[in-house]
């Protein structure tokens, strides 16, 4: 479940690697963003704001007179999937046992094992599609210990994350339990690494033929008479890294027959998806594209991103200064050249725009709290993390033409969590709100604008200030995302929406007053939405005053 981005890789953005002929990264490297060289970030920034903000490429010293948005509100064509807001649950941690899964005896109040509050949790924020049981952990996982009666299910060791016995209390029923609860669709990972292809065959049977065959009869006995619908399987995760160090060739190769065994039957079509690279890694997205892309039905990509240190340093997730804020702005933003650069390689072997783009691994990494396992990935998720998590959310919705999926990782007690638990109790962390605030963008219309924005400078340095999208729902409505990236500085910008007369405008905001603000079990209240009301309608104009390091999500009808 790794990939992490080498930032001396990102050299390769500009003028004669337009051809994508780049160097192959090592597959030891994983993809987190890497604070190597001053030059190389320094190009990300210029990149990534040039793709946000059309003023970017302007000279340093000149300054724009204002902030300005203009919204096209008439043009718009793209649909943003829901699914762009999908979620992800790996067998790691405490994200499924505790998190998610307490068992039918826990005193904790649950519907057949599972967590009563964390459920309605995520139906607040429409979850809409569900990514399990890896990451890494998806190709050492094999589905058949994982069925039938609980206590005769055997055991088996996670040796990616710890070490630790894994139970198989989890499994296949359980799962799709659990999606059916929430109302959401299943995404299964399937073993490629150490698996076999009637493995997987016989897992795509047992949970979708209605008919009379041995895997549906046998789901039979464990107790679900009526098949499942499993709209995506992905086959094979990380399959450079710990899905099996494979070269992207051979890869290809696997993917292609295993695929072919990935049947859709008794009326569920499946989505096959394809394992893509760990961020910059566009040698192989180049070579599964040209060998798969007439099998597959979309292609993953992973990027992970944090402020400063190495690998084994990565920061603290709730002890920063500025340097590190902005480091991580600085790093939210090269989502959207990686988008563009891996869309450009999809468009020459599937112009038509066929294959979908499923960024199904994406968020914060930072050193793991003090006290906790540092296999269980568990960290705190502060202001900080939200924002980096609008501008993550900002780019899919502007690149929605082929990101039609996105799985934040993690949903519960991992990583860029939604939700932390402590026994009986259970918080809501910032990022989740920016999810909670964002889900009017649901099936919405992407909408163009045009925006000219100012700079976030530190140091030397500096980056678009703010970062946008917008879009259209199916009652006319429009609702514009903003994140003010500057931890210091409140920013005005004046909003023209071209094609509707606007008659009423609502707002609500996520801020706090300190950059490293995060809800505790203690105060799980410390950082919430609220009503928004700093902004003025002047004929066809908004003028927003958008507070420093802060999401504002507007509604204009």
């Amino acid at each position: 479940m790794l990939a992490v981005l080498s930032l001396t890789q990102l050299s390769s953005f500009h003028g004669k690697d337009k051809e994508m002929k780049l160097r192959k990264p090592s597959r030891q490297s994983y993809g987190i963003v890497n604070a190597e060289t001053v030059i190389i970030i320094a190009v990300i920034a210029i990149v990534a704001g040039c793709a946000s903000n059309p003023t970017a490429n302007r000279p340093e010293q000149e300054e724009p007179k204002e902030n300005r948005l203009v919204i096209h509100t008439d043009k718009g064509k793209e649909k943003i999937s829901r699914d762009i807001y999908g979620h992800f649950s790996e067998h790691l941690g405490r994200c499924i046992y505790e998190g998610i899964w307490v068992g039918e005896d826990s005193q904790i109040p649950n519907t057949r094992g599972i967590r009563n509050d964390v459920v309605e949790a995520l139906k607040k924020i429409k979850i809409p599609v569900l990514r399990r049981p890896g990451g890494c952990f998806a190709d050492e996982y094999h589905w058949k210990e994982g069925i039938g009666p609980r206590d005769q299910r055997p055991a088996m060791i996670n040796t990616h994350w710890g070490g630790v016995t894994e139970t198989n209390a989890f499994g296949t029923h359980e799962f799709l339990d659990l999606c059916e609860q929430l109302g959401c669709d299943a995404y299964i990972a399937g073993n490629v690494g150490s698996g076999t292809v009637e493995e997987m065959q016989d897992w795509v049977e047992y949970m979708t033929f209605d008919g009379d065959s041995e895997m549906a009869n046998l789901r039979r006995r464990n107790g679900r008479e009526k098949p499942w619908r499993v709209k995506y399987f992905g086959v094979g995760n990380e399959n450079w890294g710990c899905g099996g160090q494979m070269t992207p060739e051979f890869y290809t190769d696997l993917y292609n027959r295993f695929q072919t065994y990935v049947r859709s039957y008794s009326g569920n079509r499946i989505i096959k998806v394809a394992c893509g690279p760990g961020s910059i890694d566009y040698h192989w997205t180049q070579v599964v594209m040209e060998g798969a892309h007439r099998n597959m039905g979309a292609i993953s990509l992973h990027h992970y991103v944090r402020g400063t240190g190495n690998w084994t340093q990565k920061g603290n997730a709730t002890q920063f200064d500025e340097a590190e804020w902005f480091a991580l702005m600085r790093n939210s933003l090269t989502i959207y050249p990686l988008l563009k650069n891996n869309i450009e390689i999809m468009d020459k072997f599937d112009p038509r725009g066929r294959i979908g783009l499923f960024v199904d691994e994406w968020g914060t990494w930072w050193d793991t709290e003090p006290g906790t396992n540092p296999s269980f990935l568990y960290q705190q998720n502060t202001l900080r993390d939200a924002v980096s998590a609008g501008i993550f959310l900002n780019a899919f919705n502007e690149h929605c033409h082929r990101v039609r999926m996105s799985n934040i990782a993690q949903t519960v007690n991992v990583l860029q969590a939604m939700i932390l638990t402590k026994d009986e109790k259970m918080i809501l962390t910032p990022t989740y709100h920016v999810f909670e605030m964002y889900k009017v963008h649901h099936d919405a219309t992407l909408l163009p604008i045009a925006l000219q924005c100012g700079d976030y400078q530190f140091g030397n340095e500096h980056i678009s200030e703010l970062n946008v999208s917008a879009s259209r729902d199916q009652t006319g409505k429009i609702h514009i995302s903003l994140c003010n990236l500057n931890p210091k500085n409140s920013t005005e910008l004046a909003c023209e929406l071209q094609g509707i007369k606007t008659r009423n405008v609502s707002g609500r905001v996520l801020t706090a007053d300190t950059m490293s603000a995060h809800n505790t079990f203690d105060k799980p209240q410390a950082v919430k939405p609220a009503t928004f009301n700093g902004f003025r309608l002047e004929g066809d104009i908004i003028t927003i005053e958008l507070p420093s390091k802060s999401i504002v999500v507007l509604e204009i009808i």
